[in-house]
């Protein structure tokens, strides 16, 4: 008998595992497992310092059709030896409000130096680094970038990942040669498969014809 109860506990536990995500969302990890991840706001590597509320796991979740395209754009990657890697992709609104009332505290700037060393913390949301909406909670919006997949060394891109400042532009003149081509290679091959550049940084792309235009999200990322 006891064998039995610690046997139907296990399979519970496996069941429990995840959420059932609101339809045409799904874990990338189901389409393809061979993309890499590094969830930033899950931890305390990021422009405030800390977790953000709402990302309760390191898994990535966005629209099927995001996942789909990704896929592709890393079937190609793969031939050269690279992966992408997601710095960020859906965003629940609480997690947006986080960071509106982050913004709003302007003696905290733990993070100043390595994320906004040139931007006052009173002009964030002027610069538009800010917003009280974002794309991400729409479940097509990705951050990423490009790795080596036998070191997992990222490519140089000039600027690291949601660094407030010009330098982060995707067609900046204040980068090298090799850190633009390397910019190129990304913003061609996400081009190519449907997703639309953002002017202002160039880790961020949104899948054209996204499937939820107009409707942020607000379940967490478990």
């Amino acid at each position: 008998m006891k064998k039995t109860i610690l046997f139907f506990t296990f399979v519970i536990s496996i069941v429990s595992f995840g959420q059932n995500l609101p339809k045409g969302f799904v874990y990338l990890s189901d389409i393809d497992k061979t993309i890499q991840s590094e969830l930033r706001y899950f931890s305390g590597n990021n422009f405030i310092g800390k977790k953000i509320e709402g990302y309760n796991d390191n898994c990535v979740i966005v629209s099927k059709k995001t996942a789909e395209a990704l896929h592709n754009v890393q079937q190609i990657l793969i031939k050269k030896g690279l992966s992408l890697k997601i710095f960020d992709a859906y965003r629940p609104q609480q997690s947006v409000d986080h960071f509106v009332r982050w913004a709003k505290v302007l003696d905290d700037t733990l993070m100043k130096k390595e994320y906004y060393p040139d931007v006052p913390k009173s002009e964030l949301f002027k610069r538009g680094y800010i917003a009280s909406k974002s794309g991400h909670s729409r479940g097509s919006t990705v951050d990423l970038t490009i790795v080596h997949i036998k070191t997992g060394k990222e490519l140089d891109m000039g600027s690291p990942f949601d660094f407030f400042g010009k330098e982060s532009h995707p067609l900046s003149k204040k980068i090298g040669i090799e850190q633009k081509k390397n910019r190129f290679l990304l913003r061609k091959v996400m081009i190519e498969n449907n997703f639309r550049p953002y002017k202002n940084e160039w880790w961020h792309f949104t899948l054209r014809n996204e499937p939820f235009p107009t409707t942020y999200f607000n379940f967490p990322i478990e």
